[in-house]
């Protein structure tokens, strides 16, 4: 069995040939092939493919400019140092560009040199592998078909829509209660796509003071403002060649509005504190879990910004309009948490299956996730029972469900519930029912205007 990593040594000259072939046999792990003369190489080639080889730049039957070109050709990862009787920094420079991993000249203590540079090569074959690898990682951890778990009509429907997503490079506006996965999708369209090697920044709009959004986003020279200790990029510029996910677009002030416009046309930004545009090439994904036309209607979002970030919509579905989804979803993250713990999955009792079926789920697949991971470990049995499911909303439900009312009042109601439970500490609401602070702000605020 050939040892690794292979390597190729093409040089017409014999007594050159074998001080190159045993310089590079005092690493045992080289396995170490030699020819003096291009077809005999070219047949081996066929055959075998080199981590490395050397070639030499003057053969008697071609010459190393084709031989480079035709290795390239028939094995791209092979990595080329070429070896020249003459220091040519005109012909060095063509033939790096054309592919060759380094240039050197023929000489009796060409030895360190020669090894120093394999070493690179199998240094950086080590990180590219590595860089694959995670690669193939990340693309399997945001594999839709796996991180949107169900098999409902409303989820199908959703998988055509990120396909054909992935498929264009078009802004992408994602809506849907709070907890139902739209960064999840987020992800799966950026690293399906062919942006999937470059950055996926995400920010969450409704969590950035109003004073700060435009440094957040188009960053900030030094001394633009106090505090301002040094020149910051923004979140366009970190996403530049990527994809920028703006989570509670819905959130943005509206006088903020026409600024994010205008970087959608032009694709440049300037950072607060000059006045020196910087082109940006990002592709947009938006969030939000408000009805942006209801909120065209009101005047607190600009119809112009809302026709740019469009795009193509994907409409999140509640976890309660999923049916069966939720005892597959629930099934998945009893594996999942059991094969993050090394432990071993429990089943789901009918009580547990009734109950979990029973339940309206407002943090949606957020929520369900919480409860189940909490019932596998409340479980004493290979069996989690109904017993073992704690519900946020036992006891909150019954009191509002019979009545008819729109779903945002029926959120209202729900946080007023907790507000008093929890009095009026916004956070532990928030915490309880899986949602964002701004969230329970923003209903209380919607409530009291109702009123008024």
């Amino acid at each position: 069995m050939m040892k690794n990593p292979k390597i190729f040594v093409l040089e017409d000259d014999d007594w050159f040939n074998r001080l190159l072939v045993h310089c590079l046999e005092l690493n045992p792990d080289h396995s170490v092939l030699s020819f003096k003369n291009a077809q005999e190489m070219y047949d081996a080639l066929a055959k075998i493919k080199p981590e490395v080889m050397t070639l030499d730049y003057r053969l008697p039957d071609a010459s190393g400019e084709d031989v480079l070109k035709k290795v390239k050709e028939v094995s791209p990862e092979t990595e080329v140092i070429i070896i020249s009787e003459q220091e040519d920094i005109q012909t060095a420079v063509s033939l790096l560009k054309l592919g060759a991993f380094d240039y050197m000249v023929k000489t009796k203590d060409i030895r360190d040199r020669l090894i120093h540079t394999i070493d690179q090569v199998k240094k950086q074959a080590g990180l590219k592998r590595k860089i694959e690898r995670l690669e193939t990682e990340v693309e399997k951890k945001y594999d839709f078909t796996e991180s949107l778990v169900g098999e409902s009509p409303q989820l199908k429907k959703t998988f055509k829509l990120i396909e054909k997503a992935i498929q264009t490079p078009i802004t992408v506006s994602i809506s849907g209660e709070t907890g139902t996965g739209k960064e999840v999708v987020a992800k799966a369209i950026h690293y399906h796509s062919d942006r999937k090697k470059k950055p996926f920044v995400a920010v969450n709009m409704g969590a950035i003071p109003k004073d700060l959004v435009e440094s957040e986003l188009f960053g900030h020279e030094k001394g633009a403002f106090t505090g301002a200790n040094a020149r910051r990029l923004g979140k366009f510029e970190e996403a530049d060649g990527g994809t920028l996910f703006l989570d509670e677009i819905g959130e943005l002030d509206p006088n903020f509005q026409v600024k994010l416009l205008r970087v959608l046309q032009e694709k440049e930004v300037t950072r607060v504190g000059s006045n020196k545009p910087v082109k940006v090439d990002c592709r947009i994904i938006v969030a939000t879990n408000r009805d942006l036309k209801e909120e065209v209607k009101k005047g607190n979002f600009r119809e112009d910004l809302f026709y740019r970030i469009f795009g193509i919509p994907i409409q999140m579905p509640p976890l309660r309009e999923r049916g069966n989804d939720v005892l597959i979803l629930s099934k998945f993250f009893i594996q999942n948490f059991a094969e993050t713990h090394g432990l071993e999955p429990k089943g789901l009792a009918s009580s547990a299956k009734t109950k979990l079926m029973g339940h309206a789920w407002p943090g949606n697949v957020r929520e369900l996730k919480s409860v189940i991971e909490l019932a596998a470990v409340m479980a004493s049995s290979d069996q989690i029972e109904a017993d073992d499911i704690t519900l946020a909303t036992d006891n909150v439900l019954p009191s509002v469900i019979g009545e008819e009312m729109s779903l945002r009042e029926y959120n209202q109601r729900i946080v007023n519930i907790y507000m008093d439970k929890f009095e009026n500490d916004t956070k532990r609401v928030a915490d309880a029912l899986s949602i964002g602070q701004t969230t329970v702000y923003r209903l209380l605020k919607e409530q009291k205007e109702q009123k008024v």
